[in-house]
């Protein structure tokens, strides 16, 4: 069997695209090896590296890491999922790997909002590496807005979209225990970019008339506690509010199953608007009815599929207006669940993205 090598020097060791979906769909033809931070399996095919938040200290201690446990290997196949890795994946196509570079975010637009890693010199390397990339390496994008930055590619590319693994999502789905209280999810990282603020605003507006609600917040926090603290509303509704920081999938969803409302709230700072967050097409597979952005983007999704609410990400009164129905009425409720579900089993799942996988690795082995 041909031997491929999935690696990243970010992406958690849960990391849902990679591991739950991606993986899985190679191992039938393929003998897979993935290598990210803090990867501890007895698997001899899971390999762990040193774990990073910022950039330097990963690119001195975790890439020679990953040189050393991987290099030996001898891939046929190497798919790179951070541009970090570039340089490191140049190196495995000099002994004959063919290499894959995956672009999940637009970093020409998210650099403006990056509170590290951004500096000037991790600025000009980037243009630097990923010019060299679009030359030297076959592509696979996560949105089709990204082919509007890569129209300069010398190899073949696919678009392969982050959508849910249906069998995954109903077994974590069928886990979820019932809770009395109305409960809300959110998903992702926890920003003012992403709607914070609003989310504690309406949060504060909604508590003028109820007593009991949860809003459930998975993701790595990325705003200080006393700028949290200092936000409108928040003192009033800290008791309802519970911040999990990142957690695996495998919990989160379970969490997620017993929500009456999934919100996936995004500014239109960076590539927010063009970019379509996995948590949409999760929300949707577990019958949550969605509340979302009005970009129009998202508002062609939800509107045709007439599963959830798009709205202003600063308006705080809309935000209340659409939990308070998601609370209240149950059968609107029911019937934007129902039809979430069908628009996540004919056209957000990850069977038809999966072929798109196969085919486009076979096409490279042969080309």
């Amino acid at each position: 069997m041909k031997r491929v090598l999935l690696i990243s020097t970010v992406h958690p060791a849960t990391d849902s695209r990679i591991m739950y979906k991606i993986v899985p769909s190679l191992r039938s033809g393929y003998e897979v090896f993935c290598a990210l931070p803090q990867l501890y399996a007895s698997e001899k095919r899971l390999i762990s590296l040193p774990r990073f938040e910022r950039l330097l200290p990963r690119l001195l201690f975790a890439h020679p890491v990953a040189l050393v446990k991987c290099l030996m290997l001898r891939p046929h196949i190497v798919h790179i999922f951070v541009p970090e890795l570039i340089p490191l994946a140049l190196l495995f196509q000099c002994i004959g790997a063919r290499v894959i570079y995956e672009v999940q975010e637009n970093l020409f637009k998210k650099f403006a909002i990056k509170t590290y890693n951004n500096s000037l010199i991790f600025r000009v390397l980037f243009k630097f590496f990923d010019k060299l990339a679009r030359r030297k390496f076959h592509c696979i994008f996560t949105d089709d807005a990204y082919l509007e930055e890569y129209t300069d590619l010398a190899k073949s590319s696919v678009v392969i979209h982050n959508y849910v693994s249906l069998p995954v999502i109903d077994a974590l789905g069928n886990e979820a225990v019932p809770v009395q209280r109305p409960e809300f999810f959110y998903l992702g990282v926890v920003s003012m970019e992403r709607c914070l603020d609003t989310m504690i605003e309406a949060l504060a507006r909604l508590k003028s008339g109820y007593a009991d609600f949860h809003l459930h917040l998975f993701g790595p926090v990325r705003v200080s506690s006393t700028a949290l603290k200092s936000l409108p509303g928040y003192q009033q509704v800290a008791g309802h509010i519970t911040f999990h920081g990142y957690t695996d999938q495998k919990i989160a969803m379970r969490v997620a199953a017993r929500a009456v409302a999934g919100i996936a709230l995004l500014k239109p700072v960076a590539d927010y608007p063009e970019s379509l967050p996995t948590k949409l097409f999760e929300y949707m597979a577990l019958k949550l009815p969605l509340i979302t952005s009005d970009f129009p983007l998202y508002k062609q999704i939800v509107g045709q599929a007439a599963c959830g609410f798009c709205i202003s990400p600063y308006d705080a009164d809309a935000l209340c207006y659409a939990l308070e129905q998601c609370m209240n009425n149950g059968s609107l409720r029911h019937e934007m669940g129902r039809n979430a579900r069908k628009a996540a089993e004919t056209v957000y799942n990850w069977a038809s993205e999966e072929k798109l996988l196969l085919a486009f690795y076979n096409n490279i082995l042969i080309s």
